[in-house]
């Protein structure tokens, strides 16, 4: 099981690349930095929100979990 420092820090690194694309594929559609931004920030917040609730979700399940044998 990850710790919660480490599901923190997994969150956040992958939230910066996320929004990054967002940020430039908004860019792309919209021709507006603002719209860009605001729409990086908006998923940024929301996105790491809901990360962090499913990866610990996931620590609270076994499936897919190989079990260690104790000699």
């Amino acid at each position: 099981m990850d710790s919660q420092k480490r599901t923190i820090v997994k969150t956040l690194t992958w939230r910066v690349v996320a929004t990054v694309v967002v940020i430039f594929v908004t860019y792309y559609y919209t021709d507006s930095w603002g719209i860009a931004l605001t729409a990086g920030f908006a998923s940024a917040v929301i996105k790491t929100v809901l990360y962090y609730i499913h990866e610990r979700l996931w620590n609270k399940s076994n499936y897919g979990r190989e079990l260690k044998k104790v000699r």
